[in-house]
């Protein structure tokens, strides 16, 4: 029996609105309580050598799949005249005020939480991959295991329980550090008080909470320096 165009793209449609209901349904509260904390992170490249402690100790935590990466430390070599110099680059959510990666996701899987954390509701999660195009800090993948979008969480799960997120706890140069934004007396407040921070790609203006110090301009946005000493998935160049 033949069906016609208008009746499919019908049934369709009202396929569709259902998974958006679902996803709703299974969505939390996103409204922030008074005075409640607004999780962000300061990287001092400073401090960072580069070991991929951060990298492991966040594959280990959030059992991610062999060739993905949540977090990782991007190397490169920057020359100038005979001078040579390593730059380290930890790269990870940017967990952003605007994240352009929930609009476009079709059946409201993606989301922030009310203390700003963006995070993926894998059980509504269709794997369409819309979010992993639409972030313009290649902070998302789709994982090869489960088919759903993947990123950090900013370990929410330890977060919740009062830990540090594992890439912070496990930094040997202490050159990540955690805490509440809204908090004037934290230690990522006084820092970003303290000193001129940076943030990845400004012009996009997605108000990124990942604030660098140290950080030379030329490596906000696409870095044009040689990737060297370690590389992620065989040896593709990391793109910031």
């Amino acid at each position: 029996m033949s069906v016609s165009r208008r009746s499919f793209f019908s049934g369709l449609s009202a396929s569709l609105g259902g998974m958006v209901g679902a996803a709703e349904a299974a969505t939390p509260e996103l409204r922030a309580p008074a005075g409640g904390p607004r999780w962000g992170m300061v990287v001092d490249t400073a401090r960072c050598i580069g070991c991929q402690a951060c990298t492991v100790s966040c594959i280990m935590e959030n059992a991610v799949p062999e060739d993905s990466f949540r977090t990782i430390v991007s190397t490169y070599e920057v020359r100038e005249g005979d001078r040579a110099a390593m730059v380290m680059l930890p790269r990870l959510c940017n967990h952003c005020e605007e994240p352009p990666c929930i609009p476009v996701c079709p059946v409201g899987a993606t989301y922030q939480r009310a203390d700003g954390i963006v995070v993926v509701n894998a059980d509504a999660c269709v794997g369409c991959a819309y979010c992993v195009q639409a972030c313009p800090y290649d902070a998302r993948f789709i994982n090869h295991e489960t088919q759903k979008a993947d990123k950090c969480t900013f370990c929410a799960h330890r977060v919740d329980a009062g830990l540090l997120p594992g890439c912070v706890e496990s930094c040997v140069g202490g050159a990540r550090i955690f805490g509440d934004l809204n908090d004037p007396g934290s230690t990522v407040s006084r820092l970003l008080a303290q000193n001129e921070s940076k943030v990845l790609k400004p012009e996009m203006e997605t108000g990124p909470r990942v604030f660098y110090l140290g950080l030379d301009d030329a490596f906000l946005g696409k870095v044009e320096a040689e990737p060297t000493l370690w590389h992620p998935s065989h040896g593709q160049e990391a793109q910031s």
